[in-house]
C-alpha cells in the first residue's frame, strides 16, 4: 500500500521533464563556468606545513620548474605580500595582470638567505574534448528523457532515465577549481554520477529485457544487486572522508587519495561494462522469444561498440597509472552508443536492423579510419619532401593533402561498403545485386505473367522468405488480388480490400510491417491476426503516378527471422521498378489500342485521298509540300518521294504558284482558280490546263482553329477545254459554211462569165499571139478561183476525197506554179527565193489545188515572218521511199510555247486583221488527208522550217501539169 503512491509519483510524465530541465540548467552553468573561470596558475601544488606554505609538487612542464623553484621550498611572500595559507596564493594569482611575471620570495631548506624567483603564471587551456563529451552527455540525457516520455509507465524507462542522467553527469559536470559553493556542487555531482553509473549500468543489463526469475527477484537477485552497488557505496564514503579530512591533512596527501579514488572509479566502471557485456551475451543465448533475443542483441552490440573501447583504451590504463594519449581519451566518445542502443531496445523500434546499423557503423568507422590513415600518410609525405619549405608552403601542402583526402573519401567508402557487404551477406550478396539489376531490366519485359513469375522467384531466392504473393489492383480498383504466389501450396492468398485499414494504408503508399510493434498499433487486432494466420507479415506497395497499383506481400524468412529495414528498403526499390514496369505495360497496351485505331483511321483517310481522280497536295506554312497523292503523281509526272519536303515554287511553274499565293492572300476562306496553264514534267513534257481549288488547312490549338497549311486540289481540264474549243470551232465552221454558201453563189456567177468569155476568146485566138498565153493564164486562175470557192464550201464539212478525184501530181510543178503566183509579192518585200528541187519529177497522188493551198499558206506565212526581207528556201527530195518537201525562212521564228498550238484552228500570233488562224490548220488537215506528215522546227530570231512527208505515186496516172484545164 505504501509503494503505490510513490510509484504513481515516479510514473508521472512531468518527472523526466523536471529532471532533464534541472540537470540541463546545472550542466549549462558548469560549461559556462569552465569557459569564463580560468585563473592564472603557477603549476605548483602548495600545501601547509608547520613552517608555513611549502611547494608539495611541481608540474614537469610548469614555468615555475624552469625558474628554479624546487619541492619543499618555503613560500614567504608574493610581490612582497606575505603568504600564510595556500588559498592566499590563489587569491594573489587572481590579481595578476598577465604582464612581467610574479616575484616569489622563498626560503630553501638548509639555507638562511631568501631567494627571489620570477615566475610567469599561465591560464590553463580548456581541452576541446570536454565540450565534445558535454555534447555526448546532453545527447544521452535527452534520449533518456524522450524514452521516459514515450513510455512513462514502463519501469525499464525509469531505470534508463537514471542511467542516462549518470552518463550526463560523468560527461558534463567538472569542477573549475574556484571551490565556491556552486563549484562544490559541480564537484559532488561529478563524483556521484561517476559512482552511480557502473551499478546502474550493471543492474540494467541484469533485468532488461524479461529475464528468468532468479535474476529479476529472489535472494540471488538481491545478492547480485547488493554486490553491484556496494563498491559504489564504499568509494563514495571514502571520497567524503578524504574531502572532510583535507583541512587537517597535508594537501598533497588528500590529492593523492583522491587520485587513487578516481582510478578506482574508472576501474569499477570498466569492470561493470565488461561484466554487463558478458551477462548480455549469456542472456542472448538463453532468450526465449525472437523479440527478446533481438533486444539483447541490440544492447549487447551497443555495449560492445560503446563500452569496450573505453574500458580497454582509457579506464583500465588510467587505473594502472599509464600515460594516456589523446586517442585514448577519444575512446570515451563511443559511450554515447550505449544510451542510444538501450533506448532503441526499450521502445522496440527498428530492432530488426541491429545487424544493419552495426554493419553501417563499422563501415563508416572503417572508412573514416582509412581516410584518416591516407590523410596522415599524405601529411607525412608532404613533411618529408617539403621539410625545408616555409610555413606558407607547408600550409599549402597541407591544404592539398586535405583536398586529396576529401576526393578519395567517396571511392574509399564505396570500396569498404562493398567489402563489408560481401562479408555480411556472403552467398546472398550476388543475389541481392542480381535483384537490383533485375529491377532495372523489368521495363524491357511487358508481358505481365512472365514478369510476375520472374519477380516472385527472384525475390524468394534473394531474401529467403518462406512465402510471397504479388497482388495487382483489379479493374474496379476495389482490392488487390494475387496474380502470382509462392510458398502457399494448394491454398491461394486472400485478397487485400482497399477499404480495410491495411489496404487503405497501402493505397496511400506506405509500407506495412506486422512485426513492427509501433506500426501495428494503427490497425485492428482482428485484421493483424488474419494476415498473420495467412503467413504474410510484410506489405510493400508498388506506387505509380496514379497511386498504388500493386502490392508485394511477403512472409518471414525460412529460419523464422524477420526482414531487416535494408531488406524492406531493397523491396521498396524493386517495388518502384515494378510499378514503373506495370505502368509501362498498361500504357503500352493503351498505346497499342490507340495505334490500331490511328492506323485504321490513317489507312481510311489514305484510301480516300488515293481514290481521288484529282490531284491533291498539302503544303505547310513554309510552302513545303507535306502530302502528294498518286493522282497528282501520275498527272504531273513527279513522284511522291521527290515532291515531299520541297518548296512549292521548286515543283510547279511560276504562274500556278503565283495564282495559289494570290488566292491564299486575297481569299482567306479558300478560292478556285480556273484554266491555269501548267506544263507536266513527265518523260514527254506536255501542256495542261488545270483548275485548282485552294483551301486553308485548319487545326485546333485548344483555343480555337488556326491555319497550319494549305490544301490544293488540282483538276486536269485539258480534254474538256479542247472539247470546248472544238465545239467553238464547229460553231465557227457552221457559220463559215453558211457564209461560204452565199459567197459561192455570189462569186461563182461572175467567175462563170469570166471563164466563158475567156474560152470564147481562146477559140479564135492565134496560138502564137502573146495575148493567147495571157488568156490561158486567166482561164487557169479562173478555174483555180472556182475550186477555192468550192473548197470554202467544204471547209465546215471536209470530204475524204474520192479516189477518182485524185491524180498523180508533180510537187515540183505545184511549187513552181505557186512561186510564180507570189513572185510579185516576194519582190516587193525583198525576199529572195532559193530552189533546190529534185531532178526529174516528185510524184505524189493527190488533189493538185489542195496541195497548191498547202504551199501557198506556207509561203505566205514565211513572207509575213520576214517583214524586212530575207531568204525563202524550197527543196524537194526522195528519202526512204517518201517524197519530202521543205520550206524554210530566215524570219522571226516561233516561240517554243506556241509550237504545240500552231495547227489549232484560229490560233494566231499576228495582230488583229492580219490573220485568221486558219492557214496552218487547213494545211495540217490537207497533209493528213493526203496520208502525210508535217513537222515544224523553229528558232526564235533565226527562222522556221516546215518538213512535209507524202507517200509517192505507185501507179502511173495522168500527171497534172500546170496548164491542165
Amino acid at each position: 500500500m505504501t509503494l503505490s503512491p510513490i510509484w504513481h509519483l515516479w510514473s508521472r510524465p512531468a518527472l523526466p521533464v523536471v529532471v532533464v530541465a534541472v540537470l540541463l540548467s546545472l550542466g549549462v552553468s558548469n560549461i559556462a563556468a569552465k569557459v569564463n573561470w580560468r585563473p592564472f596558475e603557477d603549476g605548483v601544488f602548495w600545501t601547509t606545513s608547520s613552517q608555513g606554505v611549502v611547494a608539495g609538487a611541481i608540474d614537469a612542464d610548469a614555468q615555475a620548474k624552469g625558474s628554479g623553484l624546487q619541492v619543499n621550498d618555503l613560500l614567504l611572500a608574493i610581490d612582497d605580500v606575505p603568504v600564510q595559507q595556500p588559498r592566499e596564493v590563489r587569491e594573489l594569482l587572481q590579481q595578476y595582470d598577465g604582464q612581467n611575471g610574479v616575484r616569489y620570495t622563498v626560503l630553501r631548506p638548509g639555507s638562511q638567505v631568501p631567494l627571489d624567483l620570477r615566475i610567469v603564471p599561465t591560464r590553463p587551456a580548456i581541452e576541446p574534448l570536454y565540450f565534445i563529451l558535454s555534447a555526448v552527455g546532453i545527447f544521452s540525457l535527452l534520449v533518456g528523457g524522450a524514452v521516459r516520455l514515450r513510455r512513462p509507465r514502463d519501469p525499464a524507462t525509469l531505470h534508463f532515465l537514471w542511467l542516462a542522467s549518470a552518463f550526463y553527469g560523468v560527461f558534463v559536470f567538472s569542477y573549475t577549481g574556484r571551490f565556491d559553493r556552486l563549484d562544490w556542487i559541480y564537484f559532488w555531482a561529478d563524483a556521484i554520477a561517476m559512482l552511480a553509473l557502473p551499478p546502474l549500468f550493471l543492474h540494467f543489463t541484469m533485468i532488461f529485457p524479461d529475464r528468468p526469475r532468479r535474476w529479476s527477484g529472489g535472494s540471488v537477485a538481491r545478492a547480485v544487486v547488493i554486490g553491484a552497488y556496494a563498491p559504489a557505496l564504499v568509494l563514495g564514503v571514502a571520497r567524503v572522508v578524504a574531502v572532510a579530512l583535507g583541512s587537517r591533512s597535508p594537501a598533497f596527501v588528500v590529492d593523492e587519495v583522491l587520485t587513487v579514488l578516481d582510478k578506482a572509479d574508472y576501474a569499477y566502471l570498466a569492470a561493470s561494462v565488461m561484466g554487463g557485456l558478458f551477462g548480455l551475451t549469456r542472456a542472448q543465448l538463453q532468450a526465449c522469444t525472437i523479440t527478446a533475443r533481438r533486444q539483447l542483441r541490440w544492447i549487447a552490440w551497443g555495449t560492445a561498440l560503446g563500452g569496450a573501447p573505453f574500458a580497454i583504451a582509457y579506464a583500465i590504463p588510467y587505473a594502472f597509472d599509464v600515460h594516456l594519449p589523446m586517442a585514448a581519451k577519444l575512446s570515451a566518445l563511443p559511450l554515447s552508443l550505449i544510451p542510444l542502443a538501450y533506448a532503441s531496445a526499450i521502445v522496440r523500434y527498428r530492432l530488426l536492423d541491429i545487424e544493419i546499423i552495426v554493419k553501417r557503423s563499422v563501415v563508416y568507422a572503417a572508412a573514416l579510419c582509412a581516410i584518416a590513415l591516407i590523410y596522415a600518410g599524405l601529411l607525412e609525405g608532404v613533411d618529408r619532401f617539403f621539410r625545408s619549405g616555409g610555413a606558407a608552403n607547408q600550409w599549402s601542402m597541407a591544404l592539398l593533402a586535405t583536398l586529396v583526402a576529401v576526393l578519395l573519401a567517396p571511392p574509399v567508402k564505396n570500396f569498404v561498403q562493398t567489402a563489408f557487404d560481401r562479408a555480411f551477406y556472403r552467398d546472398r550478396y550476388d543475389y541481392r545485386r542480381a535483384l537490383v539489376g533485375f529491377a532495372r531490366d523489368l521495363n524491357s519485359d511487358l508481358d505481365l505473367n512472365r514478369l510476375a513469375d520472374r519477380l516472385v522467384s527472384r525475390v524468394v531466392e534473394t531474401l529467403l522468405v518462406d512465402r510471397m504473393a504479388l497482388m495487382l489492383e483489379n479493374d474496379g480498383a476495389t482490392h488487390f488480388g494475387s496474380v502470382r504466389a509462392s510458398g502457399f501450396g494448394d491454398a491461394h492468398p486472400p485478397a487485400m480490400p482497399k477499404k480495410a485499414e491495411i489496404g487503405a494504408r497501402l493505397a496511400a503508399g506506405h509500407v506495412v510491417a506486422l512485426d513492427d510493434p509501433i506500426a501495428v498499433g494503427r490497425f485492428s487486432v482482428e485484421e493483424i491476426e488474419f494476415w498473420r494466420d495467412a503467413g504474410l507479415y510484410y506489405f510493400v506497395p508498388c506506387v505509380a503516378k496514379e497511386g498504388t497499383i500493386a502490392v508485394l506481400a511477403l512472409g518471414r524468412k525460412d529460419t523464422g527471422g524477420h526482414l531487416t529495414s535494408e531488406d524492406t528498403a531493397l523491396l521498396a526499390a524493386v517495388a518502384g521498378q515494378i510499378a514503373t514496369a506495370l505502368e509501362n505495360a498498361r500504357l503500352y497496351r493503351q498505346l497499342q489500342v490507340k495505334a490500331v485505331e490511328l492506323d485504321r483511321m490513317r489507312t481510311f483517310n489514305e484510301n480516300i485521298l488515293e481514290s481521288l481522280d484529282n490531284g491533291l497536295l498539302v503544303v505547310n506554312l513554309d510552302d513545303r509540300i507535306v502530302r502528294w497523292n498518286s493522282a497528282l503523281e501520275q498527272a504531273y509526272g513527279i513522284s511522291r518521294d521527290d515532291a515531299t519536303g520541297r518548296r512549292l515554287d521548286d515543283v510547279f511553274d511560276a504562274p500556278l504558284v503565283d495564282a495559289i499565293r494570290s488566292a491564299r492572300r486575297d481569299a482567306s476562306g479558300g478560292a478556285t482558280l480556273s484554266r491555269v496553264p501548267l506544263v507536266a514534267r513527265t518523260e514527254e513534257p506536255h501542256s495542261l490546263i488545270v483548275n485548282a481549288a485552294v483551301v486553308p488547312l485548319r487545326a485546333s490549338d485548344g483555343l480555337g482553329m488556326t491555319t497550319v497549311g494549305t490544301i490544293v486540289i488540282i483538276e486536269d481540264v485539258t480534254a474538256r477545254v479542247q472539247l470546248e474549243e472544238q465545239l467553238q470551232i464547229s460553231e465557227k465552221m457552221a457559220s463559215i459554211g453558211l457564209l461560204a454558201a452565199g459567197v459561192a453563189h455570189e462569186v461563182n456567177t461572175p467567175l462563170t462569165g469570166i471563164s466563158s468569155f475567156t474560152q470564147m476568146l481562146l477559140e479564135g485566138a492565134d496560138p502564137e499571139d502573146p495575148k493567147t498565153r495571157l488568156l490561158e493564164k486567166i482561164e487557169r486562175q479562173t478555174f483555180r478561183a472556182a475550186k477555192i470557192v468550192n473548197g470554202l464550201l467544204n471547209l465546215s464539212r471536209p470530204a475524204s476525197g474520192a479516189a477518182y478525184e485524185r491524180v498523180t501530181v508533180d510537187l515540183n510543178v505545184v511549187i513552181a506554179d505557186v512561186l510564180a503566183l507570189l513572185e510579185h509579192q516576194f519582190e516587193s518585200h525583198r525576199i529572195k527565193v532559193r530552189r533546190e528541187l529534185v531532178q526529174g519529177q516528185a510524184l505524189v497522188v493527190g488533189m493538185e489545188h489542195k496541195l497548191q493551198q498547202v504551199f501557198l499558206n506556207l509561203f505566205l506565212n514565211a513572207k509575213d515572218a520576214m517583214p524586212k526581207g530575207g531568204w525563202l528556201s524550197v527543196s524537194t527530195r526522195i528519202d526512204g521511199g517518201r517524197v519530202m518537201a521543205e520550206v524554210a525562212d530566215t524570219g522571226s521564228g516561233i516561240p517554243n510555247e506556241h509550237l504545240t498550238r500552231i495547227y489549232d484552228p484560229f490560233f494566231t500570233t499576228k495582230v488583229i486583221g492580219e490573220g485568221t488562224g486558219l492557214g496552218l490548220s487547213i494545211t495540217y488537215g490537207i497533209v493528213r488527208e493526203h496520208e502525210g506528215t508535217i513537222d515544224c522546227e523553229s528558232t526564235v530570231g533565226q527562222g522556221t522550217r516546215f518538213t512535209l512527208s507524202l507517200p509517192p505515186a505507185l501507179v502511173a496516172k495522168p500527171v497534172a501539169m500546170a496548164r491542165q484545164k
